[in-house]
This record gives structure tokens, sequence and C-alpha cells, in this order.
């Protein structure tokens, strides 16, 4: 038998809160109780011989004979709660959410900061999320560099997302803002025909960018401009779909170029801001092992939503059983000690 939980609970957390009036009727209950028990004491003291009442009248257990008198009262008292419909948060799996992983494949991303290589090493970890996430779930993915482009549009086909991961190839130039937008359209576009093309808020299900780069943006220079960074966050804002930032690499990345190094630091500020700025979460990692743990937590972020749930089982369970407790003690007390 599951036990209830116990713990602090508002009259929100209550289906039918009305029922705690019932507790009134309890109270009087145990007035009435405690009233024909004082009585009863009276009425006992009225012998004026005491001597002979104790022969005539043996000693009572006073110590158990209010146990089935205590075990209803909790039992109704049990079965009160369990009336008004206590609920409690289940995390149940999302069927209809729609999710755009977006992944910078930049030349800074070949940077071997982390082994073997920053794109590698994000490839294997997507394919991790891909893998984890919930089925029912829509999962899309863009690769951007100076463009942005849907590689697989948003679907439950996991396969489908890791034949895609595998084949990205880097690329000239960083398009944050862009990749964005993209997202925004995909997603747009899916919840339209999922949600039946209503196009109500209520109807469509509830989207989610999971942004994963290493730099700066480098297209356009400034990220509040029309296609900036910046701008596309706020128009995810307004549009309900916030963006999880993943910064991925380390302060000392390098790259060679035309046999120069080149310093590719990652980036956390700007990552930061944008999750900011679309009421979303932010990250960073700067190893696979960090990265697959991030990715994790997404999943299970993303993957489930909480909901109120009916608790009243466990207590109606509990209650019944006091209320048979207290029916079984009141027999076997009365069998054994007759009035």
């Amino acid at each position: 038998m599951s036990v209830p939980a116990l713990g602090p609970m508002a009259l929100t957390d209550f289906a039918h809160p009305w029922f705690f009036l019932l507790l009134l009727l309890v109270a009087g209950l145990v007035a009435l109780y405690i009233f024909v028990q004082l009585s009863r004491k009276k009425r006992i003291l009225r012998f004026a011989n005491m001597e002979l009442l104790e022969s005539v009248a043996p000693q009572r257990p006073n110590r158990w004979r209010h146990v089935p008198a205590i075990l209803l009262i909790c039992s109704l008292v049990l079965l009160t709660i369990a009336m008004a419909g206590p609920r409690n948060d289940v995390r149940i799996p999302r069927n209809r959410a729609v999710v755009m992983l977006v992944i910078d494949v930049s030349q800074s991303m070949r940077a071997t900061d982390v082994e073997p290589s920053r794109l590698a090493a994000a490839k294997e970890a997507a394919k991790q999320f891909a893998d984890q996430l919930t089925a029912g779930i829509n999962l899309g993915l863009i690769a951007y560099a100076g463009t942005a482009t849907v590689l697989v549009s948003p679907t439950t086909n996991r396969e489908a997302t890791k034949t895609a991961l595998d084949k990205l190839q880097l690329a000239d130039r960083t398009a944050t803002g862009e990749a964005i937008f993209t997202a925004l359209q995909a997603i747009a576009t899916v919840g339209a025909v999922i949600g039946g093309g209503g196009g109500g808020d209520d109807e469509r299900p509830p989207g989610r960018i999971v942004l994963m780069s290493d730099g700066k943006e480098t297209v356009p220079s400034n990220p509040d401009n029309p296609k900036g960074a910046f701008t596309a966050a706020r128009t995810a804002k307004d549009q309900g779909v916030p963006i999880s930032t993943v910064s991925f690499g380390t302060p000392y990345g390098y790259v060679d170029i035309n046999d120069q190094r080149q310093p590719v630091p990652v980036d956390d500020a700007m990552l930061k801001k944008i999750a900011e700025l679309s009421d979303g979460n932010s990250y960073s990692a700067s190893t696979l092992e960090q990265l697959k743990e991030v990715f994790t937590s997404l999943q299970d972020q993303i993957g489930y939503e909480t909901i109120k749930g009916d608790a009243s089982v466990g207590w109606l369970r509990l209650g019944s059983l006091l209320l048979a407790l207290a029916a079984l003690a009141a027999l076997l007390i009365n069998r054994r000690l007759p009035g």
C-alpha cells in the first residue's frame, strides 16, 4: 500500500477543499465522546461505597479502552482528506513538444581542446540526447555557420537526426541570429500542423530551442541588429520559445589557419545573454562528459512536464485501514471486557 506524503499542503493542493467542512462534524464527535466519558465518570463517583464498587466492577484497562475511538477519529480525518481530493506533482512525458537542436559548425568547432574535437564531441553528445529524448517529442536539427540549414525537420524519427549529425561539415563564419530565426520558423510550421492550423496559442505544442555553440556571432557583427542573435532571442521570448544555450569549449582552444595559430576561446557571455533574453537556461561544458551531463539534464527538463495528479488513493486506503482496525479493536475490547 502506498503511503501518502505528509509534507505541508495548502488548500490549492486539493481539488475539493470544501470537504474539509466535514472536519467540523469530526470535531463534534470528539467533543461528544469526551462529554460522554466525563458523564460516565461522574455517575460512577456517585456510589458512596467505593470498596463495594471495586468488588463488583473490576478495574477497566484505561490505557486501552479509548483506542477504538482514537482509531475511528483518525480514520474519519484521513477519509475527509481523501474526499477533498489531494493533488501532488506528477511528471509525465511530453508528447506534443517541438524541439530544435541547433549546432554551430563554424571553423572554431574543429579546435581540439576538447578531445577528439569540439565538433566530434558535440556529435556524440547530441546523438545521446536524441536517443534519450522522450519518444513523443518532435526533434529537428539545424546546422549553422555563415548560414543556417534545416537538416532534419521536427520528427519523432531519431535515426534521421543521428544520421544527419554524422554528416555535419565545418564552414566559415557564425550566424547565430539566423539560426535562431530558422529554428523559430520550423517550430511555428510544425506547431501549426500539429495544432490543427488554427493558430491559437493553446492549440500549439510547446517549443524549445537547444543552441550549442563555442563562439561569438560574426554575421552580423552587432547582435542587436535586426538579424542578430539578441534580436532573435527577444523574438523567441515573444513567441514563447525559450532557448537553452550550451557553451562548449575552453578558454584555451585554437585552430591553425594558414600555418598560424588562431585562438578560439569559448564565449560564455553571449550565449548566457541569449538564454536570458529568451527566458531560457544557459549551460557550459568543457569536456565530453560534462557535455553529456548537460544534455541529460536538458532531456530530463524538456522531455517531461509536471502536472497536478490525484493523490487521494493513499489517503483513502490508510483511512479505510484505520477504520477496519477501529472496528476490530472495539470488538476485541467489548468481548473481553463486557460492560
